[in-house]
């Protein structure tokens, strides 16, 4: 990286211009609805959901692929053809090589450019989406040199996000229309000197996917390409894609661009950041909220997850209350209270079904409320809402799905079920799960014990009645603090399981140390063994090096990865939880958060990813964009700020 001040993060052609590093760093424009634009610097699609337009259904869960790429082909005042794109292929021939005349790249304000140099001539691209239209804005400028002319090559799919396109089934209807086209009457393209073309492009590779143990080959459709002569410096050529009322243009793109920017400064303006890092995460967060016609919701990470109750109740404080976002975190807490059934919250899954099949996100939605009221001060909320929190806590003593219930004996909170994984830790291979947790776990219990104190604080503040939140809370406190220490300061994972206690030392037990109304207060040596054992410059492992099952690469076929996904490998989003804890000791941890800045230019720029490798140097891997990571790291740089 060779800048970064917060507003923009830049490279040069050290790595743009280089394939293996330019296709590493990956950029995400967002459209506020669940769709978005993503890419690399160099070019490169390196995975099968990469393209400028990328269409949310009805929920974000629902994804399709629609406009891949607008390759730019130059031809100079000499005759010479120079071809800008760049695309890997079946063969493992990378061709065209555009990306070797890239001479800069930078994020700005959250938006990317890239700039090519060939000979005198230098030639910019903008891009970005209106916010809260399924539209991108693509603004090609002269900035030296010309004349020259310019051809843009659409290249178009129409396809579910996750799967592939191939020539073996029928094209995409492509339908000529003043100033472009519309593709498979799902989306239309606009722009200068539109000239049909109509042939598949075959065998494109997306290497990310085959490192993924996917099927990484597709086939493209050429539809046409746009025409401009740029005679002078600062001659612009656009084009323009949407996919919602096609009868109904959007403004102009450089109006786009510019409203886009505009728009970005004020977001992190709003979120008051009191540096770099955390403005970087403040813009970082608003890709993750979303607009839906259910009301507002929250994206899990870019670009396969849809919503997902637990992720969104996670970051909701990093996402809403840090951001200046406190009115829609309120419809939001509104509209989820009004899944819950038998005492939970639903789940919604990347299918677009709604299930019920967490023990954990409907507690954590007890504390997203309330810290909503606590950071707010929205008693009305509370008094709105208890009713249903109420109702929450009497399901969960009387028993609700998967063996979710309250034991009678201690008043701690125990779940388990044949073939189910409810706990965050959640990963399955052949249906039978990673890190079997059932009995009672400790970050369970925690917001167990947590959330009851919720309760009775927010009855308090809106002068009704907790229920039996105010009987259920000393019982599960006093049993906590009995049942849980495992020696040294540190917790059980799991106690009362089908094997008995398991003392594994892992990052769960954060948690009992780092919520509002945690049951215990952590011990410094805790926090250092847990400190010197599972941490890295990214975030906590899940397992320990050297523990039985440890697993430091989380990378290979999807068996592999989800072997790996709780056995060792690290979760950015837990960074909160450490930070947290050692706040409660008045102990700042700043330098675990100064050392991963150098991450915001890397494998997802400006943003965080989901997880990394347990082993050192500890890859990026996962969602390259992921909500919790991003929520929890701006979170914690608060706590540990001024």
């Amino acid at each position: 990286m060779s800048r970064y001040d917060g507003r923009t993060i830049a490279f040069g052609p050290q790595v743009c211009g280089r394939l293996e590093e330019g296709a590493a760093r990956e950029w995400l424009v967002a459209d506020g609805r669940g769709g978005y634009a993503m890419g690399t610097v160099s070019g490169l699609r390196t995975r099968r959901y990469h393209g400028l337009l990328v269409v949310a259904g009805d929920t974000p869960a629902v994804r399709r692929l629609g406009l891949v790429s607008l390759d730019p082909v130059v031809t100079l005042g000499s005759g010479a053809v120079v071809r800008l794109g760049t695309h890997e292929w079946a063969d493992g021939a990378v061709a065209p090589r555009g990306h070797e005349l890239l001479s800069g790249f930078e994020l700005v304000d959250g938006l990317p450019r890239w700039r090519w140099r060939i000979g005198d001539v230098v030639l910019e691209r903008e891009l970005a989406m209106a916010y809260g239209r399924s539209s991108v804005a693509v603004v090609h400028r002269l900035l030296t040199g010309g004349p020259v002319s310019l051809r843009l090559e659409a290249l178009c799919t129409w396809r579910d996000v996750h799967g592939e396109r191939t020539a073996a089934g029928p094209a995409p209807e492509v339908t000529e229309v003043d100033g472009g086209c519309v593709v498979d009457e799902a989306y239309r393209l606009r722009g200068p000197g539109f000239r049909g073309a109509g042939q598949w492009y075959r065998g494109v590779r997306h290497r990310e996917e085959a490192a993924r143990g996917l099927d990484p080959v597709e086939d493209l459709w050429y539809a046409g390409s746009f025409h401009a002569d740029l005679r002078q410096a600062g001659a612009t050529a656009s084009v323009s894609a949407w996919a919602d009322d096609l009868t109904v243009a959007p403004e102009p793109a450089e109006e786009v661009v510019s409203g886009a920017r505009t728009r970005n400064r004020a977001v992190v303006a709003a979120a008051a950041p009191a540096d770099d890092a955390q403005a970087t995460l403040a813009l970082a967060a608003d890709s993750f909220v979303v607009r839906t016609a259910a009301g507002p919701d929250v994206v899990a990470g870019y670009p396969w997850f849809g919503a997902w109750s637990r992720d969104t109740m996670i970051s909701y404080e990093g996402l809403f209350l840090a951001t200046g976002r406190e009115d829609l975190g309120r419809s939001l807490l509104r509209s989820y209270a009004g899944t819950l059934s038998q005492g939970m919250l639903a789940n919604t899954a990347d299918t677009g079904s709604v299930e019920y099949n967490t023990v954990d996100g409907t507690l954590w939605f007890l504390h997203a409320v309330g810290r909503h009221v606590a950071l707010t001060g929205d008693t009305d909320l509370a008094a709105e809402l208890l009713p249903d929190l109420r109702a929450v806590v009497d399901a969960h003593l009387a028993g609700t799905r998967y063996g979710i219930g309250v034991d009678p004996a201690d008043g701690l909170l125990r779940q388990g079920a044949d073939g189910e994984a409810l706990t965050w830790m959640d990963a399955r291979v052949g249906g039978v799960a990673v890190t079997p947790r059932a009995g009672k776990p400790v970050e369970v219990n925690a917001l167990w014990v947590n959330g009851l104190a919720m309760v009775i604080k927010l009855a308090w503040q809106a002068r009704t009645n907790a229920g039996a939140a105010t009987r259920a809370h000393p019982a599960a406190l006093a049993s906590f603090a009995r049942r849980f220490p495992a020696g040294g300061g540190l917790l059980y994972d799991v106690v009362d399981g089908p094997r008995g206690d398991d003392a594994t030392l892992r990052p769960n037990q954060l948690l009992a140390w780092s919520l509002p109304y945690a049951p215990l207060r952590p011990e410094p040596a805790a926090l250092q063994t847990i400190g010197a054992a599972l941490m890295t410059p990214l975030g906590p492992r899940s397992l320990a090096p050297g523990a039985p099952g440890y697993r430091g690469s989380h990378r290979g076929t999807p068996a592999q990865r989800d072997t790996a996904y709780h056995t060792g490998t690290v979760w950015p989003w837990l960074t909160g939880p450490y930070v947290a804890a050692w706040h409660r000791l008045g102990v700042s941890a700043e330098q675990t958060l100064s050392d991963a800045d150098g991450h915001l230019g890397e494998y997802g720029l400006g943003s965080v990813s989901e997880t990394a490798d347990g082993d050192a140097p500890h890859g990026a891997t996962g969602c390259p964009f992921q909500a919790w990571s991003v929520a929890e790291g701006l979170r914690a740089r608060r706590l540990a700020g001024p």
